[in-house]
Order: C-alpha cells, then structure tokens, then sequence
C-alpha cells in the first residue's frame, strides 16, 4: 500500500506539472483503499485505500467462524488491529474454504497491503501464493496454523504447537488410567488442517506405547459441534458398549459428542462411564470441565494478535523479529482428579478467562 500511495503521488506532482504549463488534464484522484469485510463476507475483489494515509493496512485471511476458539482468535485480531491502533484491518473469513483462502490471499497481494495474516485452514498447497507475496514484497506472517511449505517462504509463524497439544492429552491419560485398559474413539478436526494433523500425531505417539490402548476408530467433525454430534452418532452406532475415551479435536467438538452420548443415555466425565479429553479450553470448554462433564481439556490460546502485532512493529522499525513464536498452552482437568500435567479447574480460573 505505501508503494502505491508513493506512485500516486509521483503521479500528482506530475499532473501539476502539466496543469501549470497550461494542461488541461483533470487532476489525480487517490485510489481508494479496501474497507474491512464483515465477519461472514467472501473475499473482497476490489482494491480501496486506506481512511488515512498514516495507517498499516493489513490483511487478514482467517479459517472462519467454525468454533467458539476462532471467534475469540478473531475479536482479539480485530481489536488489537483497530483503526485507533493505527491499522486498516482488511479482514476476511474464508468460511473453511480453502480455495476462497487462496483467493483472499491474492486480493491483498493485488491490493498491494502492507502485511499480510494468513491462519492456513489447510497446511498443503501454499507455495505459489506465497511465491506471488514474496515477489511483491509484502512480508506474510503464518498465524495459528502452520503451513507446509520452506519457511523461506514466508516471514514469520506465531501459534501454538498442536503436536505437544496432542502429547499432552495423551500423557494425561496415561496418568490418569494407570495402565488400565483404554478403548479411544477420536473426533478429528478439519482435514487437512495443521491443528488437526499435529493433535493426532501427539497423541498418537503416546498411545504406541501403551499396548492396552485401542483407537477404536477416528473421523473428522470438521472443529464443529453438529460436526462432532454426528460423528458420535455414528460412532455409538457402531461401537456402543465397547468405548471407554472419547477424545474431541476442540470444545465445540465435545459439546457436540455430549448432545449425542446424552441422548443415546451414555454417562460420561467424573462420574460416568466415559472419559472425555478435549482441546482448546474456551470458557464453556472450561465451564464443563469444572462441573466434571469434560475429564481433561488442553489449552490451545486464541491471543495472538499482540505478538503478531510486535513482529509487525520490529519489521516497520528495522529491526530483528522472531521467526518462529509458540504461544504458551497449559491443561485443565475436572476438580477431584490431581495430575502432573495439568491444572485442576477452580472456578477463579473460570472467572479470569478473557476468551
């Protein structure tokens, strides 16, 4: 956006010029900049400039609305990249199309902004776009999601790392089940995500140490609550009375496998006949894990925006940027179970979540 703002203004100093020597050629009219996209809106197709000249317009392909996490990932990126902050926030929710990413990728390139946020939704097929940012000089920060492709490819990659995530859940199991037999049913997240790819390899990896583990079965819910109610549908179907663990790939996933267990007359949590693990730890991820309907959840933290905006910063002063930042997780499980791996939810926890 300030190259082309500088062109503009070469090309009004010119226009002068001619105007002086007697032209009559109309004056030069600023080109307009992209005004912010609501929530649910496709990719923008038309360039618009700025409100002020001064701002850091930046532009923001996000997954989409899918879940409780993305909506508080979201509002943390749209107030910390406010127009009172100095931004021009060109945001797009992509809806969990991969190809409408794409698409809102290139918008921004077209549009010549500043910087661009791209949370991937899926990790594959991103080198020709970034090649494209690369060419025009617009730095790429990977946010949330990781992408595969060489990091040479893009600036820099703030989020959380969804293999320990992964890990994590099923070192607490482990614990918690103290060699004793696991039948695990898995609701994955989108395919093809990073998030969803990393959490299975985790746990996975755990899970092949313990010969008295059996992975049941594993399908995508797509991070979505009917999503997740329509796989645990299918799974009780299939597998009622011979599961013991369910393990949900985000709370929305969970709430949704409840719905089903519920109305199938399955008991589940602290109490029941099912161990439920799940990720993200939202607040109403946390809420049931206080009242002990979820066994263990593991933080994945929406708040990201102010480390993006830090990198942001360093690379308009100069100055160095970290290339690779993990935003720190943590694990909560219901009151009454101790662990070493986790928190044991209190509702003090519960009253000071921002998300």
């Amino acid at each position: 956006m300030k190259k082309i703002l500088s062109i503009l203004l070469a090309l009004t100093m010119v226009l002068a010029l001619a105007a002086c020597g007697g032209s009559s050629a109309p004056a030069a009219t600023q080109a307009a900049a992209p005004a912010a996209t609501e929530a649910a809106a496709p990719a923008a197709t038309e360039a618009a400039a700025p409100a002020e000249d001064s701002k850091i317009v930046v532009g923001f392909a996000q997954v989409g609305h899918e879940s409780d996490w993305r909506t508080a990932n979201t509002k943390n990126y749209q107030d910390v990249f406010s127009a009172e902050n100095g931004y021009d926030l060109v945001f797009v929710d992509c809806d969990n199309d991969n190809a409408v990413q794409i698409e809102a990728v290139r918008t921004s390139i077209q549009q010549g902004v500043d910087y661009i946020i791209l949370a991937p939704i899926q990790s594959a097929g991103w080198e020709s776009v970034l090649q494209e940012a690369k060419d025009a000089g617009i730095p790429v920060i990977v946010a949330d999601r990781q992408v595969d492709a060489d990091p040479s490819m893009y600036d820099a990659f703030l989020g959380t790392d969804t293999s320990v995530e992964g890990k994590l859940a099923g070192d607490w199991l482990a614990e918690y089940l103290n060699g004793a037999e696991a039948n695990i049913l898995v609701i994955e997240g989108s395919v093809g995500s990073s998030a969803a790819i990393g959490r299975t390899n985790g746990f996975n990896e755990v899970a092949a140490e313990h010969p008295e583990w059996t992975i049941l079965d594993s399908q995508s819910g797509d991070f979505t609550q009917t999503g997740g109610q329509e796989v645990m549908e299918s799974f009780i179907k299939s597998y009622n009375g011979k599961f013991n663990v369910v393990v949900c790939q985000n709370d929305n996933e969970a709430y949704g496998a409840m719905d089903a267990m519920d109305a199938a007359g399955i008991t589940y949590g602290v109490d029941g006949d099912v161990i439920i693990i799940s990720y993200d730890a939202t607040h109403d991820g946390l809420k049931y894990t206080l009242e002990g309907k979820i066994n263990c959840n593991v933080e994945c933290n929406p708040i990201q925006a102010a480390y993006v905006e830090q990198i942001i910063q360093q690379m308009e002063a100069g100055e160095e940027f970290a290339t690779y930042t993990l935003v720190e997780d943590q694990a909560f499980v219901a009151p009454g179970i101790e662990s070493a791996y986790a928190t044991t939810m209190t509702q003090e926890i519960l009253d000071g979540r921002a998300y």
